[in-house]
């Protein structure tokens, strides 16, 4: 008797097995479904459809939502780029940092609005901080200048950058607005009427240029650094005193 050729084994998986789920996998497919269908568009259940596995699954790597936006953020913010050292005064290289931060912020839809609730303090936006809180430093500011001048430049930024991205998914711009100001009356609104065309200059220039937002970070910049003194209030609890009830 001949031996019988051994039976060709024909598997029946239609398709490429699934890679290994991860933090790393999870914090990617959701930018990548916010970079599609906007910060409304984002839960666990979506990522969780889009990675071929239960929304439970995810909470393996990540304890909620909000979590998972906060490491969305810090992830993004890894392409923020850092000037040179040598690379103008301190001043060109904090703008420099803050448009970095701008762009990044704006090019991908959702981020910005993102950015509005968290505050991501992985190691990308640490970096950040650290390279602004220097910057300030070198412009004058002291410690705790520096760290609320920190957050009220990226709040800023971050305001802005949201701002222009309604603009451009709406494809409105300042439309409604250039009208009402168009058809506005000098009797009942005499200020509002004299700066009407003030109130819009510089205003569609998002990226080239971008006058208007030099013009505030300057302002804000020399705020935090030649302004008055912060004047800071403990934040620890008081001690209670012997025979102190509540």
């Amino acid at each position: 008797m001949s031996e019988r050729p051994p039976r060709e084994i024909v598997s029946r998986r239609t398709r490429p097995a699934k890679p290994p789920l991860s933090r790393e996998i999870i914090v990617s497919t959701a930018l990548d479904i916010l970079a599609r269908d906007g910060l409304s568009g984002l839960s666990l259940r979506r990522v969780a459809t889009a990675l071929d596995t239960g929304a439970a699954s995810l909470y393996v790597y990540l304890a909620n939502l909000n979590e998972l936006h906060a490491l969305m953020l810090d992830s993004a913010l890894a392409a923020v780029s850092m000037p040179e050292a040598q690379n103008g005064s301190w001043r060109d290289r904090l703008k420099s940092v803050l448009k970095a931060y701008l762009r990044v912020l704006f090019e991908r839809q959702g981020l910005a609005q993102l950015a509005l609730s968290q505050i991501a303090s992985g190691p990308n936006s640490l970096r950040i901080w650290e390279t602004l809180l220097g910057l300030l430093k070198d412009g004058g500011a002291d410690d705790v200048k520096a760290a609320w001048g920190l957050d009220l430049l990226t709040l800023y930024v971050t305001a802005i950058a949201a701002e222009q991205s309604v603009r451009r998914a709406s494809g409105e711009g300042l439309d409604r607005v250039r009208t009402a100001l168009s058809s506005i009356s000098s009797e009942e609104f005499p200020l509002v009427f004299a700066a009407r065309q003030a109130l819009l200059s510089d205003s569609d220039d998002s990226q080239a240029g971008w006058g208007r937002g030099d013009w505030a970070l300057d302002v804000i910049i020399d705020g935090v650094v030649g302004g008055p003194n912060p004047s800071v209030t403990s934040s620890a609890p008081k001690k209670r005193g012997k025979g102190h009830k509540r």
